[in-house]
């Protein structure tokens, strides 16, 4: 396929870009909300696009951690603070 090559270098080149931006010795991974509510997390991530604009969305992280019957599913917002 044509192109094929070229979009997986980049994917590549990104990753490691990422990889070096937020090695652990640059910063921590600050968690600034977390729930187990979709809905409420939905509220809360519109909510935050809507009204802060002080957020760097390229180095936030977005964890969702599914859980079973135990343990119920997670989702996690966190922001990279550098040191």
């Amino acid at each position: 396929m044509p192109g094929q090559q070229k979009r997986k270098h980049q994917r590549r080149d990104e990753a490691e870009r990422a990889a070096a931006r937020f090695a652990p010795d640059l910063g921590r991974w600050e968690v600034l909300f977390e729930t187990q509510d979709g809905a409420e997390w939905r509220d809360h991530m519109r909510r935050l696009r809507a009204s802060d604009t002080q957020i760097d969305w390229s180095a936030v992280r977005i964890d969702t951690l599914c859980g079973r019957t135990v343990h119920p599913t997670t989702f996690r917002l966190s922001l990279f603070v550098p040191n």
